[in-house]
């Protein structure tokens, strides 16, 4: 009796011990699984990709391509004309200016260095390239000549002399005494610029819109800042009349080149060369 007791015992130990062990043993496989699971192979780490910066931000513009600044020029016609002569002289002429001139003047409109809210709105956009191109195709048109006034001055310092003869002088000759050096040092004889410093082309150029300028100046406008500032024009201005912005003014409208030199064309008169 005894006997078969503890044979009955024994036999219900070993029931409940293979159960167990085959628990343990799956649980430490599947642990083993697990881990093996979890082994990651380090990937070697690839190189930095390169960064491409567009061409058109970098570097200088290549020289104007006037076929190319014609179908962008589109835009500028409604002020300017499509042959850069606006009909408006509050709207300068385009027409025979420097590229360089016509490409930095845009890029001052963009960068807000020379203020003007409609120029900035188109200027906005251009690249370099566009700025250089757009100075290619006006640069290759011509100028309408303009008339100077010949009124005769009736009363003050310049009495008897005729309008545009005021600002003549002062173009050709300056006025060493009160330090107003000659527009002709910088913008030529014939008003037509120095494209390599980039004066700009004047002559023909509307009286309203020289006189409105030079009277900013006067004022003390400057466009760009630091390098780039165009403090020679607002100190030389700094030092003129009314009667003297007005008569120059007069006389670079007029002004056009000949055989015998720059001469002012009068009110009645016709452009002949």
């Amino acid at each position: 009796m005894s006997f078969r007791r503890n044979a009955g015992l024994l036999a219900l130990g070993l029931a409940v011990a293979t159960p167990l062990s085959l628990l343990s043993l799956a649980v430490t496989s599947s642990t083993a699984m697990a881990q093996e699971a979890a082994e990651v192979s380090a990937v070697p780490e690839q190189p930095a990709a390169t960064a491409v910066v567009l061409s058109q931000d970098t570097g200088p513009a290549q020289p104007g391509d006037a076929e190319r600044g014609a179908a962008k020029a589109a835009t500028c016609a409604a002020c300017h004309g499509m042959d850069g002569n606006s009909a408006d002289p509050q709207y300068p002429k385009l027409a025979g200016q420097h590229e360089a001139y016509i490409a930095r003047m845009l890029g001052l409109f963009k960068s807000n260095q020379r203020q003007n809210p409609i120029m900035l709105g188109f200027a906005a956009p251009l690249s370099k390239q566009d700025m250089r191109d757009l100075g290619a195709y006006f640069s290759g048109k011509t100028a309408l000549n303009g008339v100077a006034d010949e009124s005769v001055i009736e009363s003050g310092p310049n009495s008897g002399k005729k309008f545009y003869q005021v600002g003549e002088s002062l173009f050709r000759g300056g006025d060493a005494a009160r330090g107003i050096p000659a527009c002709a040092a910088c913008h030529g004889p014939t008003g037509s610029g120095n494209p390599g410093p980039a004066y700009p082309h004047l002559a023909g150029q509307h009286a309203k819109y020289t006189a409105m300028q030079l009277t900013a100046f006067r004022d003390g406008l400057v466009w760009g800042t630091e390098d780039s500032a165009n403090t020679v024009m607002s100190g030389v201005a700094a030092r003129l009349t009314d009667e003297e912005i007005q008569s120059l003014a007069s006389f670079i409208e007029g002004l056009h080149a000949t055989d015998s030199g720059a001469l002012p064309l009068a009110e009645g008169t016709s452009a002949a060369h």
